[in-house]
């Protein structure tokens, strides 16, 4: 059953075309996800599908009898409501039958009253309102009388998806639904899709979430929209055989346009006297050939600042905002090459704790002592602060006019700017014309261009597309210097850190040797560990006999085999726990990557054992 087709749709801005003549269609059941580089026009497309935005030519239709329910980048919300009540305005049989038995229930007419009780009967609609909760509980708001007003932009971002999905469209069209989101927000909303048998079309960047959520990739490229039926890591595979084709096709027209260069040049000028047919087909060449691009190599290789011996020692941190602890004596020294992540809830201080460390807040308490050849670059969420009437070359010219590679050579602001993706014609462009991926990946050149040797990334692939997000990421993997990331993008943080800093509430930090996902695999390890639990007696029926107790004591007796393991416990405890003091002695120590990984997973499977077995030892010591 098709939900939506999209028929020879047209879009362009100014003197460019975003894409020309474009079918889509979208059936039930599908779970499209739109992907493509920065300014492609896949926020422009997305808007135009769910009815939004006109396109320039062409027709949108969805199915007369389905409900469509839509995200936008920058959602509009009632200043004046509050976060519940703009919730609630959402559109639904069960939202309608919710506003008409309050408004009945206000009125006390015992007629509209009884009607609207038998609607949310029939709905399902009475626990409506806690499945709301539960919903802007799970995404990170948690103050339902708050105003709008009061919202920051990600806050605002988060209510917007708790209307949208509580409304359970049939259609459901998401514009970067992950951002803003913290990570177990993240897969709160992955576990939701998944369950969730509606039809689902969106943008996104998180290459887990659309491995993980889709069973369709469309790609935007050059204005064409190439679709892949699969998840992401099929369309990967598939993408890149198109480009192999491409490239051979290209190939090929490049060899036969050179030879009829040549037999251009050889015939005489006037037209009339050489073959028409062969005239066009030759300008039709010329035009395909001369069309084709690739997408450029984002070179980041920039010359750094060597550190020093000492980097950056924090010694009992501790910040607080009214009754709220973020930081409690928290204590570390960084070493060099440390790639750390920081997880934690919205709210829990992480962005906190980066600006403590680079000088722009203080702390209530302790000591931060940094290294004399330390130089940060921050990379923050808060928008680029530029004049929008300035230009993208002048913007990058004012910071440096020319930048030096690690090999030694020199680039220029021009050159620097094609390294990023910006061709000639988009360097002159002014800011206020760049998308927002544009905007950032200028941003993150700001960083870079005045060669930190300990990088701080406050979500750094917010509105970054794919190809960006691997080139930087393979930049991060040779960076020699000191790296701090905050970043809801599960794959990027699982590809560069090493340890993780978990923020767990209450000031407590837990320093966990491995990447996000060894994390959440020892976390979610320990949630299935079993609690001894008493289990009740039903009535009437006798109780299960006891078993043989020491009358001077009251407790059960090991057995002999027991005794001895119970004693084996001890000594292979301790053997562990010493090995673990070793491995966190080479850890600090420093080596070869391969090395370092080794022993976080080492440290890590010690961990897990140590639990196993003091939970074993626990459980004899009762009996002892």
């Amino acid at each position: 059953m098709n939900y939506l087709s999209a028929e020879n749709l047209s879009k362009t801005y100014g003197d460019r075309t975003l894409f020309r003549n474009l079918t889509f269609g979208i059936n039930r059941g599908d779970k499209v996800a739109i992907v493509g580089a920065n300014g492609s026009g896949k926020t422009t497309l997305l808007t135009i599908l769910a009815g939004a935005a006109p396109p320039d030519a062409g027709v949108v239709t969805h199915r007369k009898d389905i409900t469509v329910g839509y995200l936008d980048q920058q959602p509009d919300l009632n200043d004046a409501m509050t976060v519940m009540e703009v919730v609630l305005a959402g559109e639904s049989a069960q939202l309608d039958a919710v506003r008409a038995y309050e408004q009945a229930l206000a009125s006390g007419d015992h007629t509209a009253l009884e009607r609207a009780m038998s609607d949310m009967e029939k709905l399902e609609a009475w626990d409506y309102e806690a499945q709301i909760r539960q919903m802007l509980g799970e995404l990170g708001i948690h103050d339902f009388d708050q105003r709008v007003s009061s919202l920051s932009g990600g806050q605002r971002k988060r209510v917007a998806l708790a209307r949208v999905l509580i409304q359970n469209p049939d259609l459901l069209i998401l514009d970067e639904p992950t951002n803003h989101l913290d990570l177990e927000a993240i897969e709160y909303l992955e576990n939701y899709l998944n369950t969730n048998n509606g039809t689902l079309l969106m943008v996104s960047h998180d290459r887990y979430f659309l491995d993980r959520v889709c069973n369709q990739i469309a790609e935007l490229d050059g204005g064409q929209l190439y679709t892949y039926k699969g998840n992401y890591a099929y369309f990967l595979e598939k993408k890149d055989e198109r480009e192999q084709a491409a490239a051979s096709e290209l190939a090929k027209d490049r060899n036969t346009f050179r030879r009829e260069l040549e037999w251009m040049r050889r015939q005489p000028k006037a037209r009339g006297t050489k073959a028409q047919y062969r005239i066009d087909a030759f300008d039709e060449l010329k035009e395909k050939t001369s069309g084709k691009r690739s997408d450029g190599e984002l070179d980041l290789n920039l010359r750094m600042t060597r550190l020093g011996t000492k980097i950056l020692e924090v010694e009992n941190l501790s910040k607080r905002y009214g009754n709220k602890v973020l930081l409690d004596h928290f204590t570390y020294t960084f070493k060099r090459f440390d790639r750390v992540g920081l997880i934690g809830k919205n709210g829990m201080g992480k962005t906190t704790l980066m600006n403590m460390l680079t000088g722009l807040l203080r702390p209530d308490s302790g000591k931060i002592s940094t290294g004399g050849t330390v130089k940060f670059g921050y990379y923050t969420q808060s928008e680029l602060d530029l004049p929008e009437n300035q230009r993208v070359i002048d913007v990058v010219q004012d910071v440096a006019e020319v930048m030096k590679l690690a090999n030694g050579d020199t680039v220029t602001a021009t050159q620097l700017l094609s390294r990023f993706l910006f061709d000639r014609s988009k360097q002159y462009d002014y800011v206020a014309k760049l998308s927002g991926g544009e905007k950032r990946r200028l941003q993150l050149l700001l960083v870079l261009v005045q060669n930190p040797n300990f990088l701080i990334l406050d979500e750094p692939t917010n509105d970054l597309d794919i190809t960006t997000l691997n080139v930087l990421e393979d930049f991060l993997l040779s960076f020699s210097g000191c790296v701090m990331i905050v970043t809801h993008d599960r794959y990027f943080m699982d590809r560069l850190v090493e340890h993780v800093f978990v923020l767990e509430g209450e000031g407590k930090v837990r320093d966990y040797p491995g990447n996000y996902t060894d994390y959440r695999e020892w976390r979610d390890s320990q949630k299935r560990t079993p609690e001894p639990t008493k289990q009740a007696v039903p009535k009437n029926q006798p109780a299960a006999p006891t078993p043989t107790v020491n009358t001077s004591t009251g407790k059960r007796k090991l057995s002999f085999k027991e005794q001895k393991e119970y004693e084996t416990l001890e000594k292979e405890i301790d053997s562990l726990e010493q090995r673990k003091l070793e491995v966190v002695e080479l850890l600090n120590g420093g080596g070869h990557h391969e090395q370092l990984t080794a022993w976080a997973r080492e440290i890590e499977t010690i961990d897990q054992t140590v639990a196993e077995k003091s939970d074993r030892w626990l459980e004899l010591a009762e009996h002892v």
